[in-house]
């Protein structure tokens, strides 16, 4: 059904199409002292049309309707700018368009369904590209992106961290490769790695916000989007390479990407390998170690990976289609764990390995009522399983695929944009004696239409989509399971979840909907204000409905909220299963020209239905038998039993809201100054707050650039956060020192930059307030890391 309608539409944009066009502008674009940008790229709003200015600043623009146009401008260290033009029979010639330089560098957002940069979006977005990437890029999505504003990391022991966005992760943020879910299983648990690789991306995008119309109830709380050139969209020949050592864990990285090609043939590789031992740290792992606890390490932190990508498409006039297949391993540990009969700690490791196909499509057209036909396709083959003692104990498995067709219209009655068609499937199954959910599929399709129009100096932006989701668990299991208070009081009261384990069929069906209205208001030029509302629903995940059993990455054990306590223990929950539903508010003001700059966000959601973990303040006992007494010639069996705090997924009303700032001072030509800072409060409506909520942060950046060197001092100050939840600890405020350099020359026909950047260069010690592992494991300690990289 979904492919037939795929086909249909791209028949239907060619029945559709006629000539109509044949008016001309052409003009030159100047900077504010008169002076020609060259390289400018002028791009015909609603069309398919895009030219580069040449060096004395002109452009062409041909194949116009006689009526009106819309150009958007944008060059690098300039603010873009719209310009709306009455096009006479006999066209335009000889106009001048203006662009004001500014501090904030402005990068186009391809997970937006609207052109979005950081200075025109109506929800608040960041774009980390080129140097930029190349010097915080870390072996982590967490870690790399965790000095943008409002986006924090979940910190696991530096290898497997991911992104927090206004202080939602998990099934919340959705985590794509070119626009498609990454096909991991980094949403269910803080220990599983996203299956994304930075080395070899260029550039990252981060929605902050619900980014729910073309990327679903996923993304009701942000999208984080991994782009690279996987399958290019030209064959210009050029290639990026870098290698890195870093010191506080002996990491060796090596990475790099060939984009080329023949004729109408565009071809692609990449590949990266990354190496590292376990971290150093100032003092001790444990926030409270023990007489055994061993100072300037945190154990278990090793890791290796390798990864390679090839792929290649073929150039259309009108477009390009291509496809790609990646390979992903990585191995690493997983810290914190000590629960073998003798005291001594456990080697737990977790070995992942990913395959992925992705088809990428685009097709223009000149004429016709349908302008353009986007098509993403990709098929992930998932596997992560956990290794104690050389023994697999769980295994994680997902087996997806996913599509979706943009259709694009053309400009009707000022209004351009489209609907989209999504479809995706995840088969999720975990097993072994840790496999604390059960095998479940889930299904969603939907459908998505977004508009938007200029209205002088306003720009709207209107959404809506609607979503069909399924899932279905033929397997879940109530099992048997002691736990118990810690006081005296309760020692003597035992609780099951059943006399004797019980296995159920799940079959849930949800329609979650999402409406979005936006506007950006140009009220002075270099300024703009963005306002956004939106609706938007999210149907629960299979791991908050359906978990039963000990988490061994966060050391709790997690019962899912399709299960209810009683006085005789936990039961199948028979009332119908809420979707979580949120209201939201963001306000952005904005300066983007001149030596100075800004970006202001207030934003407020209230969440209905909101899922979350609530500590019980019960405890289950977990034994475990010790090897068999056959092995041994002998009839006893030793047991030990573990004690995990039981985490409940709970359901009640929630209220999120925050600030977020950032301001740039270009004070010369070579010093910038930059000042950001991010405030969240996360509570219950009926009172309390809710767990692992980032603490307030200020920052300050002083950049120097200068012919061929680069610099810059960064200081960061995370404040003690103690508006905790119940039976959360507090955590103690740090600062963070970081520092790079960098000098650029050329060899032959590459351009390489020798670097060197310092971390935590005051050796802090840090704990992560937004991590399960804390008390476990601290930031690492004072790292020096140096590297070149080069292209061509």
């Amino acid at each position: 059904m979904f492919r037939k309608t795929m086909i249909a539409s791209v028949v239907a944009a060619g029945l559709l199409a006629s000539p109509l066009m044949a008016e001309t502008i052409s003009g030159v674009v100047t900077d504010e002292n008169g002076q020609p940008v060259a390289g400018a790229e002028v791009t015909v709003i609603g069309e398919n049309q895009r030219i580069t200015t040449d060096t004395n600043g002109r452009f062409t623009v041909t194949n116009l309707n006689a009526g009106e146009a819309e150009l958007h401008i944008e060059a690098r260290r300039f603010g873009h700018r719209n310009f709306r033009f009455e096009v006479p029979a006999q066209g335009l010639s000889n106009i001048s368009l203006t662009l004001l330089s500014s501090t904030i560098e402005v990068i186009d957002v391809t997970a937006s369904p609207f052109h979005a940069s950081a200075t025109e979006s109506s929800l608040p977005v960041s774009v980390l590209a080129g140097d930029a990437l190349k010097m915080r890029q870390a072996a982590t999505l967490g870690d790399t992106l965790k000095n943008e504003v409002g986006v924090h990391s979940n910190f696991y022991g530096n290898v497997a961290s991911s992104p927090i966005i206004r202080g939602l992760d998990g099934p919340r943020v959705l985590i794509t490769q070119n626009g498609l879910d990454a096909g991991d299983a980094s949403r269910i648990g803080p220990d599983h790695s996203v299956a994304s690789e930075t080395s070899t991306a260029t550039q990252i995008e981060v929605l902050r916000g619900p980014a729910t119309l073309f990327y679903g109830s996923g993304a009701i709380g942000g999208v984080v989007n991994v782009v690279d050139e996987r399958i290019p969209t030209d064959n210009t020949t050029r290639a990026e390479w870098m290698v890195q050592r870093e010191s506080v864990n002996d990491e060796k990285l090596a990475s790099g990407s060939l984009v080329s090609g023949v004729d109408n043939i565009g071809l692609y590789i990449d590949g990266f390998w990354r190496d590292n031992d376990s971290y150093r740290i100032p003092g001790f792992a444990e926030a409270q170690p023990d007489d055994d606890a061993v100072k300037g390490r945190v154990d278990n932190t090793a890791a290796t990976a390798k990864g390679f990508t090839v792929g290649g498409s073929y150039l259309l006039d009108n477009g390009f289609v291509g496809l790609s297949y990646g390979r992903l391993d990585r191995e690493y540990g997983i810290p914190g764990h000590a629960h073998d009969e003798h005291g001594a700690e456990e080697e737990v490791y977790a070995d992942l390995s990913q395959n992925r196909y992705q088809l990428l499509s685009e097709l223009n057209f000149s004429s016709g009522i349908i302008r353009a036909v986007n098509t993403k396709l990709a098929v992930t083959d998932y596997q992560h399983s956990e290794i104690e003692e050389g023994e697999i104990g769980t295994t994680f498995k997902n087996r997806s695929h996913e599509a979706r067709v943009e259709i694009l219209h053309r400009t009707f009655q000022d209004w351009r944009g489209g609907l989209s068609l999504h479809y995706k499937f995840s088969d999720f199954e975990a097993l072994g004696e840790e496999a604390f959910t059960p095998p479940s599929e889930t299904e969603m399709l939907a459908l998505g239409w977004v508009e938007e129009r200029h209205i002088g100096d306003w720009l709207l932006q209107l959404g809506a989509r609607i979503e069909r989701v399924t899932l279905k668990a033929p397997n879940v299991l109530l099992p048997e399971l002691e736990v118990h208070g810690h006081d005296d009081a309760q020692q003597h009261e035992a609780e099951h979840g059943a006399e004797t384990p019980q296995v159920f069929a799940v079959q849930q069906r949800f329609t979650p909907y999402s409406l979005s209205a936006g506007a950006v208001w140009d009220f002075a030029d270099g300024y703009n204000l963005g306002l956004s509302v939106s609706h938007a629903e999210r149907a629960p995940a299979a791991a908050e409905l359906l978990s039963f059993g000990p988490h061994i990455s966060t050391a709790s054990y997690e019962i899912g909220a399709l299960f209810v306590q009683d006085e005789h223990g936990f039961e199948l929950n028979t009332q119908p299963v809420a979707l979580e539903k949120s209201n939201n508010l963001d306000i952005t003001l904005r300066k983007f020209s001149g030596n100075t700059g800004f970006v202001l966000n207030a934003f407020y959601n209230r969440i209905d239905n909101y899922y979350y973990q609530q500590n019980t303040g019960l405890f289950a006992e977990e034994s475990h038998q010790d090897e068999p007494a056959a092995e041994h010639g002998d009839e006893h069996v030793d047991e030990h039993t573990d004690e995990m705090p039981v985490y409940l997924f709970a359901v009640a009303d929630a209220t999120l809201h925050g600030l977020e700032a950032q301001y740039i001072w270009q004070v010369n030509d070579p010093f910038k100054l930059t000042l950001q800072g991010d405030y969240i409060r996360a509570r219950l409506n009926g009172g309390g707050d809710l767990p692992r909520t980032p603490p307030l942060r200020i920052a300050a950046e002083l950049a120097y650039q200068q012919d061929a060197i680069s610099a810059d001092l960064r200081a960061t100050r995370y404040f003690k956060q103690d508006k905790v939840a119940e039976m959360e600890q507090a955590t103690a405020g740090y600062t963070l020192l970081d520092a790079s350099v960098s000098y650029r020359f050329d060899v032959g026909l590459q351009e390489l930059t020798l670097y060197l950047k310092g971390q935590n260069l005051t050796d802090q010690t840090a704990r992560v307030h937004t991590s399960f592992l804390k008390d476990l494991a601290p930031l690492p300690g004072r790292s020096l890391a140096l590297g070149v990289r080069g292209r061509f």
